[in-house]
């Protein structure tokens, strides 16, 4: 065999992603504040395109087949809104379902939000009326501060603030940083503190309360001594604490009662200059005859359309092939772009459209309805790879009458159930803590007591699987529970 260079030719084939199929996958997965920001730059930068009014297209169909189908059967009709629609049939939606604020002093600092009926988050905007924190702060310090050199160091700790109220930031650090020596930081941490509202500046929840108990003229020994181990109150250690404090039942009782009047979060009464309200992707309501209009919510970004007249007019100004290059190129990409985010818009609601079918118990009866339901099943029954659905379902919500939920919320776990269908570990959970919430304060079951029950009820679980779930939504053992019912009794 002779050992000589020599040229070959080979064909091979591979599956190369053009820049736009890139950047339609990249839209798919961007929230609705971030593709309002994209069409902001495709605005800036492409001259051809411009706003233009709501069209209203028929949407996907529920019964899958390839992306961007005709609709076959449910066909969208423009809701009173503008926003396109799709309905599914179904029975009569429950109407008794709002959401119920539940709040616990002894979790502050932890960001906990407020859950809906049976346990579900709810993700509704949050009131933003009124002044932020930092602004109601800010008004404040300069009748507060000796001189601008204080006010200046108080601003700075304001700025620090979280939207609790808490100071998370070192005060050596911001010592440094301003080049002040620290006794002059912690004379602005002490002004800070003396603002309105009380409680406000604190570096953590037993400052926090403390501070509100010296504005109520109580922080004697005992409540301090209280408040310095609220480790033990949260474990319900009612004789311990009776003895470290020295009082007596009824003087623990009123300390205990006087302390869960305190607000462990104070900055959270004032809206915040961070956070962003949820705008939802996704709005579902019940039509009236049984069923569900599920429709995209197009108030929340415009329409881009295509500016021919400024076209034919550029076009009859270029004086040379690189001009009129440069236009059609132009023109192309504005093309592009209108029909990857009608796509993207089509994707979604085909997506939705079949997570609200498949969830349907969930809408009527609640949290406690919810079946198993993996992006594998959903990416079957729509024809679509189970990739695109995961990007479907990031950082898009869904809104209807039992609340905003994120599309990946109903994505979850199941276990065996008596129907054979199984159950969904969100309904599990709130299974578990409707049956601890009705519990006897002189008989908390224990998790294997819960297992038993929910045994009976159909559901196939193990003793592990109880703990796992009752942890996970922030319950505690049953001796926790007992010590803490004990405390309640007081």
């Amino acid at each position: 065999m002779a050992l000589s260079p020599r040229l070959d030719l080979r064909q091979t084939q591979s599956l190369v992603m053009t820049p736009q199929l890139q950047q339609a996958i990249k839209l798919l997965a961007l929230s609705n504040l971030e593709i309002e920001a994209f069409v902001g730059e495709a605005l800036e930068s492409n001259p051809l395109l411009d706003i233009g009014e709501v069209r209203h297209e028929k949407g996907a169909d529920q019964s899958g087949g390839d992306e961007g189908a005709a609709p076959s059967e449910h066909e969208s009709d423009p809701g009173p809104d503008g926003s396109e629609a799709l309905d599914i049939e179904s029975h009569a939606v429950d109407p008794d379902a709002g959401p119920a604020d539940i709040g616990d002093w002894g979790k502050a600092g932890s960001g906990a939000g407020s859950l809906g009926e049976d346990g579900v988050p709810d993700l509704e905007n949050r009131s933003s009326d009124g002044p932020s924190l930092t602004e109601h702060l800010e008004a404040q310090i300069g009748g507060e501060a000796r001189d601008a050199r204080e006010a200046l160091i108080a601003l700075r700790l304001v700025g620090e603030l979280d939207e609790a109220g808490y100071l998370g930031t070192d005060l050596r650090e911001i010592a440094d940083d301003l080049g002040v020596p620290l006794a002059e930081v912690e004379r602005g941490l002490d002004l800070v503190q003396r603002l309105d509202p009380t409680g406000v500046g604190a570096r953590d929840l037993a400052e926090c309360l403390a501070l509100q108990a010296r504005e109520a003229d109580r922080y004697d020994p005992c409540m301090a001594r209280l408040i310095d181990n609220l480790d033990l109150v949260a474990a319900g250690e009612v004789a311990r604490l009776k003895r470290l404090c020295q009082v007596d039942d009824e003087d623990f009782a009123d300390m205990l009662g006087e302390l869960r009047e305190y607000d462990p979060k104070p900055g959270l009464r004032f809206g915040s200059t961070t956070e962003t309200g949820i705008v939802p992707d996704v709005l579902v309501a019940p039509d009236g005859t049984g069923g569900w209009t599920i429709r995209i919510n197009e108030a929340s970004l415009p329409r881009l359309v295509v500016n021919r007249e400024y076209y034919v007019e550029l076009k009859g100004g270029a004086r040379d092939k690189k001009a009129l290059s440069w236009l059609n190129e132009q023109l192309s990409e504005a093309d592009w772009l209108i029909r990857a985010l009608d796509q993207r818009q089509k994707t979604i609601l085909k997506t939705a459209a079949d997570i609200v079918k498949r969830q349907d118990g969930f809408f009527r009866q609640g949290v406690s309805a919810m079946k198993p339901l993996t992006l594998r099943e959903v990416a079957e029954s729509i024809a679509m790879h189970e990739s695109t659905v995961s990007r479907v379902t990031s950082n898009k919500y869904l809104s209807c009458p039992r609340g905003t939920f994120e599309l990946k919320y109903f994505f979850s776990s199941g276990v065996g159930a008596a129907d054979g269908e199984g159950a969904s570990s969100e309904a599990i959970k709130a299974r578990i803590k409707a049956l601890i919430d009705s519990e006897d304060a002189k008989k908390v079951y224990s998790d294997q007591k819960l297992v038993d029950l929910l045994n009976a009820e159909g559901f196939d679980l193990a003793r592990r699987t109880v703990a796992k779930y009752r942890e996970a939504i922030g319950i505690g053992s049953s001796a926790q529970r007992r010590r803490a019912k004990k405390l309640q009794g007081l």
